[in-house]
């Protein structure tokens, strides 16, 4: 299929004898204009380099200090107490090197070394100042004065102007937990979900682990933290993500969608290109690292080491595991539309095409009405079926000639982009038009994205847009000879269209009330959200489970996710209160406001280094390793999680005022149920008056609807507010009668 499908602007051919490339003026215009832009990045980023290097100094602060060691000496003062005349010794004596060079070169070595020494001084400051971590547990609104002081610390040695990577050398190393509180939080939060016989039992198991195994998988567990940036997150990454074998489509793959209400142009083509020529922009900075790192309360930076293989991302099957292939500066995308592929360039004389430049690319291809070659239409369903079948046909069909080289130019390329054939999005007046956009951007029809890059652009025919993300972390069109592998493809389909066809969607929009109205009560907008999603689930099944939440690490370096356990003691003890006709409101109130503060702490605790999940899994991935069998981790690692919950941070999709522009927000985005008899429940808190929630399940499951539970999340959510309600309408009547007396 390889050159039927070519965009337009190409300007050579291809042949069965080669290239045939035609050189003019303008040819070799556009190539000098490349090089010199290439050397200008090579440029920048070796300036950005050193500014990031030299953080939180600046090269201008050497300079500083070599003027200010030598004027001392001018004033035959010796402020190295006697290092400089030590180097100046050391130097070589001859034509080119007099004693009065030998001099000079010295105090400027010596300042060097001090300036150096200084760098590393502050670095070592600031990654104690950020090793503190009592701010996170003080109620919202209040500061005590150590907070105010370490604040005003914080900002003193973290420098103006910080890069994206500028922060990275003087984050904390993320802290591994004693095996005393790991077990002891871990017993706790399994209690609601065991009777007694059954927590006994575990029990006695996980003191026998604490006692026997535990004790030498942690002393290997600190020395890996000590030798390791982050003693998580590698085997988080390859256990978790990179050697499972089953289909990520769905089960590992999450989407995001567009903005809700708005859609800017509703011309395919003119949206799809300046959405691309946006994100080039984007990459752009962030490849020269000059956008500013995230920080929280604007003073306390996070890790910006993800953000690193945003772009130019692919991940490559194996027969036992993926890997990531992470390339530099890729000049090109690969575009799908209606079964065929396209190389579509992004420079042009060494600058970024414009967006009418890639819209009239994209047009071009939309008018395009050949029809795909043998084998092309449904290649990328060999991306959503199961690893191990992709694997093999990658190795078969993919490893010379044509077919290489067409596969290639997928997996190298910036990202996918796929011009879908099809118009979603959220509109009031359809029905379910929520969850049929949520099961495009999350699976599509099984081969119209290529799950395995780091993201897939989709842009609909109406001018919506969405991603569907690869999690762990695509000149002619693609490949020729296909029909080779048509079989390994269908098969492929096959399993993948049975996990779509599975996939039960609900989107809800809760607008009743938001986050305004719940900070007025004074509790944790995801603590109210948490505890509604608790008392929906036991209205749901009748029961509770193991619940997981998703927080996030990113204060310490490299770190990504820890679990939060929210289905604790004090959460089922307000759930069973809600629906017990004999609890008076008030108790039920006092039982919710316990509840919510046991949420926040352990939230806190997980943000701090101090969960429980992420230890017990390297201890098991440790205990592997060792040849250890431990009946506890094996029993632990085993627990279904069967609510699967995760909050969208708002500031991570809006980037507009959405108090003066209220159309302007983004619907979050969501993921695939983590149980095959459990629910995905993904949720954006947007502005002060919107929460949306992305549900997930499976039909196959007689125990799950997700349009039932989004209903029980929205009585839920009603059903806690109402407690409130009944408390001020007490508290006004009581004011009434003491103000009548």
């Amino acid at each position: 299929m390889a050159e039927a499908h070519q965009a337009v602007g190409f300007q050579f051919t291809v042949t069965p004898d080669g290239i045939d490339l035609h050189l003019s003026r303008e040819v070799l215009k556009h190539i000098y204009l490349s090089g010199v832009t290439s050397w200008i990045k090579r440029a920048i980023r070796f300036k950005n380099g050193i500014l990031t290097g030299v953080y939180p100094a600046s090269p201008s602060s050497w300079l500083i200090a070599v003027i200010a060691i030598m004027s001392t000496m001018y004033a035959r003062i010796d402020p190295s107490l006697g290092m400089i005349d030590t180097i100046k010794r050391t130097l070589p004596v001859s034509d080119y090197m007099t004693v009065q060079t030998q001099t000079v070169l010295s105090a400027i070595l010596f300042a060097t070394g001090l300036w150096l020494s200084l760098i590393l001084m502050l670095r070592y400051i600031l990654k104690a100042l950020l090793s503190y971590h009592a701010w996170i547990f003080e109620s919202h609104g209040k500061m005590s004065f150590c907070t105010k002081l370490w604040l005003s610390l914080v900002k003193m040695f973290s420098g103006r102007r910080p890069l994206l990577y500028s922060f990275q050398a003087s984050l904390p190393r993320l802290p591994v937990p004693s095996v005393d509180n790991t077990i002891t939080r871990y017993l706790e939060s399994v209690r609601p979900l065991l009777d007694d016989e059954q927590y006994n039992q575990m029990e006695v198991v996980a003191n026998d682990f604490k006692r026997d195994e535990a004790p030498k998988l942690q002393k290997y567990l600190i020395l890996k933290s000590w030798w390791a940036t982050n003693y998580v997150s590698d085997w988080w990454e390859e256990y978790i993500y990179l050697r499972g074998r089953s289909p990520i489509m769905v089960n590992s793959n999450f989407y995001t969608m567009d903005l809700l209400y708005v859609i800017p142009t509703h011309r395919q083509a003119a949206r799809a290109g300046n959405v691309v020529h946006a994100m080039l922009q984007y990459r752009r900075k962030l490849e020269r690292g000059e956008h500013a790192p995230l920080r929280a309360l604007g003073v306390v930076p996070m890790c910006s080491y993800q953000m690193e293989r945003m772009f130019n991302t692919t991940r490559i099957p194996g027969i036992e595991t993926d890997f990531v292939q992470h390339l530099s500066d890729r000049k090109h995308l690969v575009v799908y539309h209606k079964g065929r592929f396209f190389k579509v360039w992004l420079y042009y004389g060494g600058r970024h095409l414009w967006p009418s430049e890639l819209e009239t690319q994209f047009q071009r291809i939309l008018d395009d009405t050949t029809e795909p070659q043998p084998g092309e239409l449904k290649l990328a369903a060999l991306t959503a079926g199961n690893r191990v079948p992709w694997a093999r046909a990658r190795l078969k069909y993919f490893s010379q000639g044509v077919n290489k080289a067409s596969l290639e130019a997928i997996e190298t390329s910036a990202f996918f982009l796929t011009l879908d054939d099809e118009a979603h999005g959220y509109d009031p007046d359809k029905l379910r038009s929520l969850d049929l956009y949520a099961k495009s951007l999350l699976h599509g029809k099984c081969y119209d994205r290529w799950f395995d890059k780091s993201f897939t652009l989709i842009a609909y025919k109406n001018g919506k847009l969405g991603v569907n993300a690869e999690h762990s972390w695509a000149d002619a069109p693609i490949v020729g000879h296909m029909w080779e592998c048509q079989e390994v493809i269908e098969d492929s389909y096959m399993v993948a269209k049975e996990i779509a066809d599975d996939v039960d969607f609900h989107g809800c929009l809760f607008d009743v009330f938001g986050k305004g109205l719940i900070k007025k009560s004074r509790t944790s907008p995801d603590a109210f959200i948490q505890l509604a999603l608790q008392l929906a689930q036991f209205r749901d099944k009748g029961e509770f489970c193991l619940t997981y939440e998703a927080s996030m690490t990113r204060m310490f370096r490299e770190g990504r996710t820890e679990t939060v356990r929210s289905c604790t003691i004090e959460s089922t003890a307000f759930v069973r209160a809600m629906d017990d006709k004999n609890t008076k409101s008030a108790q039920r109130l006092d039982l919710f406001r316990k509840a919510a503060d046991k949420h926040q702490n352990m939230y806190r605790l997980a943000m701090t280094g101090s969960g429980i999940d992420r230890h017990l899994f390297c201890l098991y991935i440790m205990s592997k390793y060792l040849n250890i069998d431990s009946p506890f981790l094996k029993q632990v690692l085993s627990e279904p999680w069967r609510l699967s919950t995760s909050q969208t941070p708002q500031q991570q999709l809006n980037m507009v005022d959405i108090n003066k522009f209220p159309r302007y927000v983004g619907a979050g985005g969501g993921f695939g149920p983590v149980a095959d008899d459990g629910y995905g429940v993904s949720y954006i808190i947007v502005g002060e008056n919107l929460i949306t929630f992305h549900i997930s399940s499976k039909f196959s499951s007689p125990e799950t609807d997700s349009y039932r539970f989004g209903q029980n999340i929205r009585q839920a959510m009603l059903d806690i507010r109402a407690l409130f309600d009944q408390n001020d309408k007490k508290d006004v009547m009581s004011r009434q009668t003491e103000r009548s007396l």
